[in-house]
């Protein structure tokens, strides 16, 4: 089955985290649900962050660096918007022409594992999932239909 296809859900998943975004108020981007928590901006940077690390760095080492998105370099909703929309983007134009047999190509994390591209792209679409729950927690603290 083409990756594309066994991926399916991530489009939906991007989709819905953008429409939790446009849901907070820019002075809402700092809130912490907890003493030590990150605020949901950093969230949802830690997000587009996790997915360009493990596909764009790691597997296809298309980014020269780790990446790291703070809250004071995208301190806007339109600022996160827009690089969570350029990582689905890159994803999405990564996935489409995969075959099923590349997600056999196997990668080396720096702490000496061996990941299949299968392994690497369920962990970050699981990944995001998880997020996508905490933030739908998070608006519901703050008031906001979920």
């Amino acid at each position: 089955m083409k990756p594309s296809k066994i991926f399916y859900p991530w489009k939906n998943i991007c989709k819905n985290l953008l429409n939790m975004l446009e849901q907070l108020d820019e002075t809402e981007l700092d809130f912490a649900p907890f003493p030590g928590s990150w605020p949901v901006g950093k969230i949802f940077l830690h997000i587009a962050e996790s997915e360009d690390y493990w596909i764009h760095y790691l597997a296809r080492k298309e980014i020269p660096e780790n990446p790291h998105y703070e809250l004071k370099d995208y301190p806007s909703i339109s600022a996160i918007r827009m690089k969570l929309r350029v990582t689905e983007e890159r994803t999405q134009s990564f996935l489409e022409p995969l075959k099923e047999e590349d997600l056999e190509w196997i990668f080396k994390t720096p702490r000496g594992e061996s990941l299949t591209l299968y392994q690497i792209l369920w962990h970050v679409l699981e990944h995001e999932m998880l997020h996508s729950g905490e933030i739908s927690l998070i608006l519901g603290m703050l008031g906001h239909k979920v």
